[in-house]
């Protein structure tokens, strides 16, 4: 759902910065060849996520939903001198486009590719994690704030998409469908949790970023 105008939404679009060509090039070819290209971050958010990203400096990035590799590649924008995003999706014929993209962005030594479910990879990786961005099967958000939360840095970042569901969050319990009922869950509990300062933003779909106290 757009939660604006599309004259809005291209208002704000044109006054958030250029996209790198790069990243141009990759949402053309999402929309043109890949199944469900509504899932693209898209310019706007793109130069959210970068900027959050530039802000933190992340060491070490987590992102629990690859696509086609767009919002990779903005969140790496910000890494420190030596830092490197870990992406996670499972999706068997996506990789081989979002390698091509990283490397005509030069960032292949910035992104690590990862082709397992998340909830394996997690505990595998080196910590802890100053940003992490989750875009991946709504029903299991619940499980991946569990996942990173112990791994997380003091003042880390989590950042969570789609988080308003077109709308469907505001549904009735009795309406409610599996992913919907999830995505609630996961807001309830990162708002009630002490440790964390959450702000949900209509970014899009909505966006709930997190800070870790």
């Amino acid at each position: 759902m757009q939660f604006i105008s599309p004259d809005l939404d291209a208002y704000c679009e044109a006054r958030s910065g250029e996209e790198p060509w790069y990243l141009k090039e990759l949402a053309a070819e999402t929309r043109e060849k890949v199944h469900m290209p509504a899932m693209l971050s898209g310019h706007l958010q793109g130069r959210f996520l970068a900027m959050i990203s530039q802000l933190v400096r992340p060491r070490i990035a987590v992102e629990i939903g690859t696509y086609t590799g767009y919002s990779a590649l903005c969140l790496a924008e910000g890494l420190a001198h030596g830092g490197m995003l870990h992406t996670i999706d499972i999706d068997p014929y996506l990789p081989e486009m979002v390698h091509r993209y990283i490397e005509k962005a030069g960032m292949l030594d910035r992104i690590t590719m990862h082709h397992r479910p998340a909830l394996e990879v997690i505990p595998e990786l080196p910590s802890p994690f100053d940003l992490v961005f989750i875009d991946a099967d709504k029903q299991n958000y619940p499980a991946y704030l569990e996942a990173v939360l112990p791994r997380m840095a003091k003042g880390g970042i989590i950042i969570a998409d789609n988080v308003l569901w077109s709308g469907k969050v505001l549904a009735p319990p009795q309406e409610r469908d599996e992913q919907t009922a999830a995505l609630i869950r996961f807001a309830d509990l990162v708002n009630a949790d002490p440790r964390l300062d959450p702000v949900m933003i209509p970014l899009r779909d909505g966006v709930l970023v997190v800070r870790v106290k």
